[in-house]
């Protein structure tokens, strides 16, 4: 069994997920496609909705779009992932 992600690795996940299914993706196929339950899911969503992170879909409320502040997460993140990779940290 492998360890438990930490909360910065779980919103890299989440950014990810949405990132890679075209910047939206409804909420229930997010929840199941980042292995949380329903009350982690929503702990999250309120957390990136509040940094600016993520968005509600203008045209569908059950629709999350990462936001631009969403896509630096993602880059940055993964520099940083690849800078401990290089140094075996």
């Amino acid at each position: 069994m492998g360890r438990k992600r930490n909360k910065v690795e779980i919103v890299y996940d989440i950014l990810r997920i949405i990132q890679k299914n075209g910047g939206e993706i409804k909420k229930t196929h997010l929840m199941y496609k980042a292995n949380l339950s329903h009350n982690q899911m929503k702990l999250y969503l309120n957390e990136l909705l509040k940094k600016q992170l993520i968005g509600n879909s203008p045209d569908n409320s059950n629709l999350i779009i990462i936001a631009p502040k969403g896509r630096d997460f993602c880059i940055k993140y993964a520099r940083v992932k690849e800078f401990e990779r290089t140094f075996g940290l």
